[in-house]
């Protein structure tokens, strides 16, 4: 049974006494609650990280990377300044793996629903191109437009994890289309990924060997969705380089007990 709220009695709307006497009627503030609570829901955060918020992001511990503070102040510089100052601007998350680029790209959903009203949507990049795939089925009815309405119409999109499936012409063309169309519609796109923007100087003699101890070319962004696709990304976010330990091996760390 739903919990009736103290401060209305579950009317939605409150008394409220005026200087000088009388009162008005306002909306009473569990409405605006229950409003951040469906669009969370209909925001479709994963469970592992519902819980991820700005305020207890871990860019303060003593050996963290200054890039990870660095990050934290863009994401809630974002926050502050949505949508007047971003114009439909977003934020393009880079790192290895276990930085938090996907913790601070919630955070700033989250923080936008409930703090702007924004609806939002977390997509997984991977899950995605799986859906659409899927949607060639003759046996199934779902079609990738309506598939990817929700991508293209959600005033602000998360993206998971971009450029993770392998490249080919079919998975450039869908990146393409994502990304054309929220950039015409001046959507915002919060977008995180493992590759770099550029390769590193010695990914050559550091990055992993291939058969006869050849050293493989480090892979970038660029290699997984294409350079035009890179250059429409260069306008439509902000870059943030992320560096550092993985928070998976150490802060967050799997154990019994």
């Amino acid at each position: 049974m739903q919990k009736v709220c103290s401060r209305c009695g579950g009317l939605g709307v409150r008394m409220t006494p005026i200087p000088g006497g009388g009162s008005v009627i306002e909306t009473c503030e569990c409405q605006l609650e229950q409003r951040v609570t469906r669009l969370l829901h209909r925001a479709s955060i994963p469970p592992r990280y519902e819980h991820c918020t700005l305020d207890d992001y871990h860019a303060d511990l003593t050996d963290a990377d200054p890039s990870l503070r660095k990050a934290l102040m863009m994401a809630r510089g974002f926050v502050n300044s949505y949508p007047v100052d971003s114009d439909g601007q977003g934020l393009l998350f880079t790192g290895p793996v276990g930085v938090g680029k996907t913790h601070l790209a919630v955070g700033i959903l989250r923080a936008l629903i409930g703090e702007r009203g924004a609806h939002g949507l977390f997509c997984d990049y991977r899950e995605l191109l799986k859906e659409i795939q899927h949607s060639y089925n003759a046996q199934v009815a779902t079609t990738e437009l309506e598939i990817l309405r929700p991508v293209f119409d959600a005033e602000v999109l998360v993206l998971d994890e971009l450029g993770a499936a392998k490249p080919t012409d079919w998975v450039w063309d869908t990146v393409a289309l994502v990304l054309n169309t929220r950039y015409n519609d001046k959507r915002t796109t919060i977008i995180t990924t493992n590759f770099p923007l550029i390769r590193s100087e010695d990914s050559s003699i550091a990055g992993p060997t291939r058969g006869n101890d050849r050293p493989m070319r480090e892979e970038t962004l660029k290699d997984r969705i294409g350079e035009r696709m890179l250059s429409r990304l260069s306008e439509m976010c902000v870059a943030v380089e992320m560096n550092g330990k993985d928070f998976r091996q150490s802060v967050k760390k799997a154990r019994f007990g």
